[in-house]
């Protein structure tokens, strides 16, 4: 083989290889970035979960109160 032939193919070679290396390279980020996504994404739903009770107990105990302080009220309503 000529020296021409070598470098082409030594060249094609290196470039597969190295476009191979960097797919694998990013697919890796890739999987780790939307895992992450996935662990925000239940964090967020359990922190709204929790505001959500938070805003339902307030809720109850504002109807507690009210209908406390003015039985009558909620009756003709």
């Amino acid at each position: 083989m000529s020296i021409t032939s070598k470098l082409v193919l030594s060249a094609a070679t290196i470039t597969s290889v190295s476009i191979i290396g960097y797919v694998h390279f990013k697919q890796q980020l890739d999987r780790a970035k939307l895992h992450e996504g996935v662990l925000l994404d239940i964090e967020r739903q359990q922190r709204r979960k929790a505001e959500n009770i938070y805003m339902l107990q307030q809720q109850k105990d504002i109807t507690k109160q009210l209908k406390q302080s003015n039985p009558d009220y909620i009756n003709e309503r």
